[in-house]
């Protein structure tokens, strides 16, 4: 989201772009802050909704962020009678966390350059998030600090098993951090051998069209309409030398044509994101789901297979049942030919202190197998 940011400093009228990846919007008030406030004081103003604008030591900026976040954590967490009410208030938790951190913002010139001493050199990084840059703007210090992670590991790359090399995810798209989905799909048995053509909808970073291509499929057409996405996806397709055989096009959902073998890792939660890296978890209403669902049969070959990746997270939290899936799989003229399982493996299934424990304990991501009626 780009807008405006006016404001007064040492008497005279200044504006700069207005950066949010997440869609916040512009403050309506702000002060100018330095290292000589205290934590305490900080907090308060971003509380109340007052964003400070940073002029002051970079470093000490970041101390201050983990000060404000110290102070936020304090809160005690409200009790919740059902799974389903402890998933809505640990939401509403994350959202005025993400709200109180996000008042304390820092300048960028128009060469990304940080106008802060002891800045770090970001340039780089923002080019990468956000484009060449046209002017000076203003973003929030945890944004920015995003920004700077996601770059590192852009650059460091995930390491996928299945494929023995790495995938490098983009600002602002999921990482395949969650191996558990990927060797679903590394390990299952392909519908025909061989397989001419599959297709992976909304393929995110491309692995699992990557992962398809090193398995012996002919020719995959992975699909994205995210540009952040699909400049990633097409990116890690040509670190990995497979342009020739998977093509990633922007698509909502299917391409033309049907194939053997459709695949499928929708968003697995259904409730609104709130920052394009989170509808790669945030599925309002389980649209994605359902579009897939309903989508399916017109684009599966003959006897051909369309392979659903889905977390029961949701089931466990009370937000989808399973008959409701079974239901949509019924209803869109399709069958379960079987299912194959996996146990999460990300650390916080074993995080006690997660509000969400419970659920994501009991959490099982499956494979399900479905053909046409």
């Amino acid at each position: 989201m780009t807008d405006t940011l006016h404001w007064f400093e040492a008497g005279e009228a200044r504006a700069a772009l207005w950066r949010s990846e997440s869609g916040a919007r512009v403050p309506k008030k702000m002060v100018i802050a330095d290292d000589t406030i205290k934590a305490d004081n900080a907090y308060r103003l971003a509380a109340e909704g007052t964003a400070l604008l940073w002029r002051g030591d970079f470093q000490n900026a970041r101390q201050l962020l983990q000060a404000l976040a110290r102070r936020t954590d304090r809160k005690p967490a409200k009790l919740a009678a059902t799974p389903g009410e402890a998933f809505n208030l640990h939401r509403q938790a994350q959202s005025q966390r993400a709200r109180i951190l996000g008042m304390l913002l820092v300048p960028l010139e128009a060469d990304f350059s940080i106008p802060l001493r002891r800045a770090p050199d970001v340039a780089l990084a923002c080019r990468e998030a956000y484009g060449e840059a046209t002017a000076p703007s203003v973003l929030s210090l945890r944004e920015l600090l995003g920004v700077i992670g996601a770059h590192e590991w852009r650059k460091k790359g995930v390491p996928i098993p299945a494929l023995d090399a790495a995938i490098h995810p983009h600002y602002g798209v999921f990482s395949p951090v969650r191996g558990e989905y990927v060797d679903l799909v590394a390990k299952a048995p392909l519908p025909v051998t061989p397989c001419p053509l599959a297709f992976d909808i909304g393929t995110g970073t491309g692995v699992l069209a990557a992962v398809l291509a090193k398995r012996g499929v002919g020719r995959v057409v992975a699909t994205e309409h995210s540009p952040q996405a699909l400049a990633c996806a097409r990116d890690n397709l040509a670190r990995l030398g497979l342009e020739a055989q998977v093509e990633a096009v922007d698509a909502d959902l299917f391409p033309e044509g049907q194939a053997p073998l459709v695949v499928c890792n929708p968003p697995w939660v259904p409730a609104r994101p709130s920052s394009a890296l989170e509808t790669a978890v945030y599925d309002p209403d389980s649209r994605m789901l359902r579009g897939f669902l309903n989508g399916l049969s017109t684009h599966l070959a003959p006897g051909g297979e369309g392979w659903l990746i889905l977390s029961d997270l949701a089931e466990h939290l009370g937000l989808r049942s399973r008959k409701e899936l079974l239901d949509w799989i019924t209803a869109a003229g399709l069958k379960v030919l079987g299912r194959r399982e996996a146990k999460p493996l990300h650390p916080k299934a074993s995080d006690e202190s997660d509000p969400l424990h419970a659920a994501r304990k009991a959490e099982i991501t499956s494979l399900w197998r479905l053909g046409s009626r």
